[in-house]
């Protein structure tokens, strides 16, 4: 079997896209100010005009692959974004020349340079600023790129992070659960699978890795049912104490991402009959629960209502 770090995007593969971004005005504030919370940011300031940053922009993007995510690279073309430029300017910050390249952690100014250093130069600087960010943040900063990527519907791209944090350390729970989640958004159920098959053991049942698992199975079951939907919802409407249909309606609606629908459909089944296939539909619910987060509104949700039909 293909290890992880083979099947998956791997950051030097992907880092063009997911660690190297062009920046304008527009984004500045996100992609860099905001970004350098959570990790290191190196702006590069160039010119199309300009001979020394043809030289400089591809070595600190060779410099920024190989550190894998440790480090974000935005670059912004001068001439079209002027406003910008002069505002920084007028803030202090040295833009006489291009390239100028500006390191940024913690919202802040962390260092800059001008004119085109050797890339040994070049890996001093980012070093260095590695060791100001600390060496503790790279890893916990991937995983949180990587999460709020997942959220914006970026899963390929919040693969790219959650890899690149487990090539940092293979502890992470919450980064091997995320790169199942976000195969399973790509699609790639094999994938999934193959990542859950090299988890270490040590953290095999911890609740991201579970929860995983779960979104996993409910994914492979969900499929089947789906190709099924039409004659489901034909069965419930000739019969609506036909639990079997609904149970399934219910699978096949969570793998469309209907949450609220699924959970209605196996609270239905409780309300109706808790006793139903030795408590199948409370247990399937529970799978649910453990699939998209005990914090997911939707879990919130089914869990009181869930809790009034049993306690009522």
């Amino acid at each position: 079997m293909n290890t992880l770090f083979n099947d998956a995007p791997g950051p030097q593969e992907a880092a063009p896209s997911a660690f190297i971004i062009d920046g304008t005005q527009a984004n500045f504030m996100e992609e860099v100010i905001e970004a350098s919370r959570e990790m290191p940011v190196l702006v590069d300031f160039w010119a199309t005009w300009c001979g020394p940053c043809k030289t400089l922009t591809p070595a600190l993007e060779r410099v920024i692959n190989a550190q894998k995510g440790r480090v974000r690279l935005v670059k912004i073309d001068v001439d079209q974004n002027r406003e910008l430029v002069a505002q920084l300017s007028r803030m202090g910050l040295p833009m006489q020349s291009v390239p100028t390249v500006v390191a940024f952690w913690q919202g802040q100014i962390a260092d800059t340079f001008s004119g085109a250093l050797p890339e040994s130069e070049i890996k001093r600087f980012v070093e260095a600023l590695l060791k100001i960010a600390g060496s503790s943040a790279p890893g916990e900063a991937l995983i949180t790129e990587a999460k709020a990527l997942l959220d914006q519907g970026q899963p390929e791209q919040a693969a790219q992070y959650f890899a690149a944090a487990l090539q940092e350390a293979k502890d992470k729970p919450e980064a091997w659960g995320g790169l199942v989640r976000a195969f399973l958004a790509i699609g790639e159920e094999h994938q999934a699978e193959q990542v859950l098959a090299q988890v270490p053991e040590s953290i095999a049942e911890h609740a991201e890795v579970t929860g995983a698992r779960a979104a996993l199975t409910l994914a492979q079951e969900g499929r089947k049912a789906q190709a099924a939907m039409a004659g489901l919802e034909s069965r419930l409407a000739a019969n609506p104490d036909d639990h079997e249909a609904r149970y399934d309606l219910a699978t096949a609606l969570n793998a469309t991402g209907a949450r609220a629908e699924a959970a209605a459909a196996l609270l239905e089944i409780v309300k109706r009959d808790r006793a139903w296939n030795e408590d199948g539909a409370r247990m399937q619910l529970l799978k649910f629960f453990e699939a998209w987060g005990m914090d997911d509104p939707a879990t919130m949700t089914a869990r009181r209502k869930l809790s009034t039909l049993l306690f009522s």
